[in-house]
């Protein structure tokens, strides 16, 4: 069937992002072809909005508000600037804040080393946050980038550029999660449960 080349369009910019393939854009397109006329224009000012309304932080290049140098959570004299949590993505972030349990502050890298994607620790913000480092403030800096083969080459490569600062390296334990069963865990779980074991209090 020939579409309009309106909903073709929209079709083809919808299956560009990520976990969106030709169906799901499809039911999505012909969604907002039959909704109200305000939620496809509602839809459509968040998204101009989203890039002229947004801007990275200066310091930690976590997502903040166009027009501010730097986001809330590096602007406050609450947090404790000697600790900082190195993540992948500004998403990362928002999963630590959300367990109100982390009081330092953030870096982001935008990414992790991949050489299968041609990306490499220069296209991260890895310089940035050893110059963070090298200013003598930071006395520990937490690698909680994702546990895959690329999370983990990136957590090493930063391991080795920041060992020359004497701050402390720590990485997010990991283990068994909170309700699984022994029997349904993989290998690689088990072992890193197994080595991270803690005494019981």
């Amino acid at each position: 069937m020939l579409l309009p080349e309106s909903i073709q369009s929209l079709i083809t910019a919808l299956e560009r992002l990520p976990g969106i393939g030709p169906k799901s854009a499809s039911r999505l397109a012909f969604y907002l072809l039959r909704a109200p006329d305000d939620i496809a224009q509602d839809l459509s000012v968040a998204l101009a909005n989203l890039k002229a309304n947004t801007a990275f932080c200066q310091e930690c290049f976590n997502i903040t508000e166009a027009g501010r140098e730097l986001c809330e959570v590096c602007d406050s004299s609450k947090r404790d600037g000697s600790l900082i949590c190195v993540v992948e993505e500004a998403l990362d972030v928002l999963a630590l804040e959300r367990t109100g349990g982390f009081r330092g502050k953030y870096h982001v890298l935008q990414g992790v080393i991949s050489p299968i994607e041609g990306i490499g620790p220069d296209d991260l913000k890895i310089k940035q946050l050893v110059a963070r480092v090298a200013n003598g403030i930071v006395k520990e800096v937490i690698l909680a980038t994702n546990p895959s083969m690329e999370g983990d080459t990136t957590a090493m490569y930063l391991q080795t550029q920041l060992k020359p600062f004497g701050v402390h390296v720590t990485r997010l334990a990991r283990g068994l999660p909170v309700g699984g069963d022994l029997e349904y865990a993989d290998q690689n779980t088990l072992l890193r449960a197994l080595s991270g074991r803690q005494e019981m209090s």
